[in-house]
């Protein structure tokens, strides 16, 4: 009888081994200046490259910001969302947000459970319901949104209203197409 052998899957490079330190004293932190300079030009000239540093640079002030309210961004669209357009459905909120449903699900989910949303029959869909808040998402929603005007001008603050103004509508000619 032939010899069969199993084909072999290449094998991942293993991590070197965890060894404890010897004990001498730390090293000195390298100098800023040891540390070339890297060339980001080319970088600097792309849209996404820009969006995407300014977005982190929001988001990095957003999360601590609204982590006592329990929102992260997309849970602050959601309910915003919700908040200035009561009896919104789940299909106009995955449209103007650009997220799929099953996406929305948990999050609709979460935010009822928390008490922050109602689930209302509505008035033209009978498949559909409206979503509304309560009156503690209305709470929630106003301080959330007190807090996010606040840290948008933080983030944006060596810029002139006018240039946030600027800046807004060119990003959404980018993205509204």
């Amino acid at each position: 009888m032939p010899e069969t052998t199993a084909p072999t899957a290449p094998r991942r490079a293993r991590a070197p081994r965890k060894t404890s330190a010897p004990a001498t004293a730390p090293a000195a932190p390298v100098a800023p200046s040891a540390t070339p300079e890297l060339d980001t030009a080319y970088l600097e000239t792309l849209l996404g490259y820009n969006a995407r540093r300014a977005a982190l640079t929001v988001i990095s002030i957003f999360l601590p910001r609204m982590a006592p309210y329990g929102l992260r961004p997309v849970d602050f669209s959601v309910l915003s969302l919700i908040g200035h357009n009561p009896g919104v459905t789940s299909r106009q909120l995955c449209a103007a947000l650009d997220i799929l449903p099953p996406n929305l699900v948990g999050m609709i989910k979460s935010l009822d459970k928390r008490g922050l949303i109602e689930r209302r029959p509505h008035p033209t869909d009978r498949r559909a319901q409206g979503l509304h808040l309560s009156a503690a998402g209305k709470k929630l929603q106003r301080a959330a949104q007190t807090t996010a005007t606040r840290l948008e001008r933080e983030a944006t603050h060596a810029l002139s209203d006018d240039e946030v103004k600027t800046l807004i509508s060119l990003l959404r000619r980018v993205y509204l197409r």
